[in-house]
């Protein structure tokens, strides 16, 4: 009986210390479970204030959508009469090159004969000039030629003269 009282006994405080264990266990969890339904609490609050702003945010990106389209739509219609106007530069633009292009055409022909034509009067002159730089040269050598006997008929005359002189002296 002692045995079976000690026995018991030893199970009532086991089981005391296991309620006691349980009671820590359950104090910390009604703790810990306190500590939650705050943070839900804090969390419902901001979640309404996010809700709130989003809302906002929401009809603000509404009117901002409107204006960013109406926006772009006056811009679609600007560019697209910039595209008209640029279009239409660029037909008369084009045009002009064509117009540019032919004249190009006709000046190089134009300039491919004027270079023939340049080419066969420098011909002509570069024979004109080495006939006339012979006839010159022909002509120098003659001159000098002619320098030369009169210089030395000059020489003749002058000793003609002094003999002559020579003979007046005498004679007076």
């Amino acid at each position: 009986g002692v045995f079976l009282y000690n026995h018991l006994q030893q199970k009532v405080r086991n089981a005391e210390a296991l309620a006691q264990k349980y009671k820590q266990q359950q104090e910390a969890l009604s703790a810990q479970l306190q500590v939650v339904y705050e943070h839900r609490s804090r969390l419902e609050r901001s979640l309404q204030k996010e809700r709130g702003e989003h809302k906002k945010t929401k009809e603000d990106f509404l009117v901002y959508k409107l204006e960013a389209q109406e926006a772009l739509n006056k811009e679609k219609q600007d560019s697209m009469n910039r595209y008209g106007a640029l279009s239409s530069q660029h037909k008369i633009l084009k045009n002009q090159h064509e117009d540019v292009k032919k004249q190009l055409l006709d000046l190089q022909l134009q300039h491919n004969s004027l270079k023939l034509e340049h080419r066969k009067t420098l011909e002509t002159h570069s024979q004109k000039y080495a006939q006339l730089q012979q006839e010159k040269d022909s002509e120098v050598t003659s001159l000098q030629d002619t320098v030369y006997k009169l210089r030395e008929e000059s020489k003749l005359l002058r000793k003609a003269h002094q003999e002559v002189h020579s003979q007046l002296l005498n004679a007076q």
